[in-house]
C-alpha cells in the first residue's frame, strides 16, 4: 500500500526540515512525498531534493492559495492514501505511518486520523494544546465535532467520490470537506489515539483576531452548505469544546521505530 503525503510550501526553506525529517525517518517507506511549490524565490526546492531520499514529486508554480496547492497534490497522487504534512508541521513518531498502513490493510475502513498536538513555534518540545479525538459517531457533527485536518488519512477513493477542497473558503476549507465526508454513512473511520502530527502555533486560522472572526463566518457557511441541523448552536459547541485542548494532558511518548 503505497501512501502519498502531500507538503504545500512557499519560501519555507527556514522550517521545512523537521517536516522532512519526520516523513524522510518513517520504517514504513512506501511512500511518495508531493511537494506543491508557490513558485518559492528561496532554496526550497533545492532544500528538498537534497533532503528526500524516496519517491519525489515537485510542483512550483504560482497558485491560489493553501487549499489550491493541496488539490494539485491529491490529484497528482498515485498512493492508495493520502495524507498531509505541512511545511510547519511534522509527524510524531517514526511508526506513525507504520500503524496506519497496518490498519487500512487490516481494518476495513475508508479514513484513519488521531490526536494533534500544536508546539511552540521556536522549542518544538514545548506543547501548548492538545487536540485529543475520540472514534467517530455520527451524532458528533451535531455537536461540533471534528477530527484535527492534519491527522487524517483518507484512501484517494474517498476524494474521487466528495471531491477536493472548495476553493470559495479561504479558511474553512478542510472543515467543509471533513462535514461531506463524515456525513456519508458509506465510509468507515478508525480514530488511532496517538499523536500523529504535531503542529508549530500559528496557522492561519488563529493568525489575528480578523482571521477567527473569518474562521467561524466559514464554518457557519460550511455547516449551512452541508445540511447539519442547527448550525449556530453547533458552531457554539465547536468554539468551545476547543477551550479544553489547553488542559488536557500530555501523551505518552514511544521509541521513534515504536519499542
Amino acid at each position: 500500500m503505497k501512501i502519498s503525503i502531500i507538503t504545500a510550501t512557499y519560501n519555507s526553506a527556514q522550517n521545512i526540515n523537521l517536516a522532512l525529517a519526520s516523513i524522510s525517518f518513517q520504517i514504513y517507506t512506501d511512500l511518495e512525498l508531493i511537494v506543491v511549490d508557490g513558485a518559492s524565490s528561496d532554496n526550497t526546492i533545492e532544500l528538498i531534493k537534497n533532503i528526500f531520499p524516496w519517491e519525489l514529486k515537485i510542483i512550483s508554480e504560482k497558485d491560489k492559495g493553501i487549499y489550491d496547492a493541496l488539490n494539485k497534490g491529491i490529484a497528482a497522487a498515485n498512493g492508495d492514501v493520502i495524507g498531509f504534512v505541512h511545511s510547519d508541521d511534522f509527524l510524531a513518531s517514526g511508526d506513525v505511518l507504520s500503524q496506519i498502513a497496518n490498519i487500512f490493510q487490516e481494518q476495513n475502513v475508508d479514513g484513519i486520523y488521531g490526536d494533534l498536538q500544536y508546539v511552540n513555534k521556536e522549542d518544538t518540545s514545548k506543547v501548548i494544546r492538545y487536540w485529543k479525538s475520540e472514534a467517530f459517531k455520527p451524532e458528533l457533527l451535531n455537536k461540533g465535532w471534528m477530527p484535527a485536518h492534519p491527522t487524517l488519512f483518507l484512501k484517494k477513493e474517498v476524494y474521487e467520490k466528495h471531491g477536493l477542497f472548495n476553493l470559495n473558503y479561504n479558511i474553512a476549507a478542510d472543515y467543509d470537506l471533513m462535514l461531506r465526508i463524515f456525513s456519508d454513512p458509506t465510509l468507515k473511520f478508525k480514530y488511532l489515539p496517538e499523536v500523529i502530527t504535531k503542529m508549530r502555533v500559528g496557522g492561519a486560522s488563529n493568525r489575528s483576531l480578523k482571521n477567527i472572526k473569518l474562521k467561524s463566518q466559514e464554518d457557519l457557511r460550511a455547516l449551512r452548505a452541508n445540511g447539519i441541523k442547527n448550525p449556530l448552536k453547533v458552531l457554539a459547541y465547536k468554539n468551545f469544546s476547543k477551550l479544553g485542548q489547553f488542559v488536557a494532558p500530555l501523551p505518552k511518548f514511544r521509541d521513534p521505530k515504536g519499542e
